[in-house]
């Protein structure tokens, strides 16, 4: 599916990610860290779609968080920082996958179970903080 760059289509895409974001608020401290991680997750990959949208950029395939992190930032000298943020997300495992398939961790271990020691508020303040960074970008197009 190849999306129309846009402004308004951009902004649609914001409006998911702050949803996507409190999603993740709202289950903060649950026993399931997997799923904040995910929603998280979820917030920044279409935070960083808008980013690439208002570019006047059609988006046609995922390049994963690091990978439109990166290519944002090169292009984008006001989003310096931005690769190091979603980069520290992703170590504290934003993830799509891991977050959900036993496969990505050693049997016996689900995914439910394989984030005990992550620090959930940390992890949406940044989170937030990319969001108003990318929200920041948009609005300045």
């Amino acid at each position: 599916m190849v999306l129309t760059p846009s402004i308004p289509e951009a902004l649609r895409w914001l409006c998911q990610a702050t949803s996507d974001l409190q999603a993740a608020r709202n289950d903060i401290w649950h026993c399931c860290p997997n799923w904040v991680l995910f929603k998280v997750h979820q917030a920044l990959e279409k935070a960083l779609v808008a980013a690439v949208l208002c570019r006047g950029e059609a988006f046609a395939g995922h390049r994963g968080l690091m990978g439109m992190a990166q290519r944002l930032e090169a292009e984008e000298p006001e989003l310096r920082g931005l690769v190091l943020d979603v980069q520290w997300l992703c170590d504290c495992g934003v993830d799509s996958k891991a977050t959900q398939y036993p496969s990505y961790h050693p049997f016996p271990m689900t995914p439910s179970e394989a984030f005990p020691s992550v620090d959930e508020e940390e992890v949406l303040k940044r989170a937030q903080k990319v969001l108003v960074t990318l929200k920041d970008h948009v609005g300045r197009k």
